[in-house]
């Protein structure tokens, strides 16, 4: 049984388990919104809480027990002046996890872990190819049955 065994190993050694937490951590921070497993979401979502609320205390020893964790530099950087300042006001629950179906490959149940106040980009428009001009007079003169040059 296991009682009092916190945590899940995911198949993993435990180096390998905590670089792929801090790994999923950093992305979450970094890029709003990541699409992993929902056992994955599910061990990293209490993690990543616990980085947004280090970011949030914003001393040097929270910025220092960031980057021991994440290990890099331009993550903790913007954990601490882009994302943490948006949860000032917010008292917990920072990240939300999205299920979205099985994946094609292994059936393995697969979610979005994001940040709450995540908004998709916008899509980009289509580009509409551009005519060469021999092309377009054709198209005209075609419009324009009757008119002779």
């Amino acid at each position: 049984m296991r009682h009092h065994r916190k945590g899940k190993k995911l198949g993993r050694d435990a180096a390998h388990r905590k670089a792929l937490y801090s790994n999923l951590a950093g992305a979450v921070i970094e890029h709003g919104r990541i699409k992993t497993t929902v056992a994955k979401a599910k061990a990293v979502q209490p993690i990543t809480e616990k980085m947004i609320t280090l970011g949030r205390e914003g001393d040097l020893a929270s910025r220092r027990h960031a980057l021991a964790f994440l290990r890099s530099n331009d993550v903790v950087t913007m954990l601490f002046s882009d994302v943490a300042p948006r949860f000032k006001d917010r008292q917990g629950g920072y990240t939300r996890i999205v299920k979205l179906g099985t994946r094609f490959g292994d059936s393995a149940e697969m979610a979005y872990l994001e940040l709450v106040d995540y908004v998709p980009p916008a899509p980009r428009p289509r580009r509409i190819r551009e005519q060469a001009p021999e092309e377009a007079e054709l198209e005209q003169q075609a419009a324009a049955p009757g008119v002779t040059s």
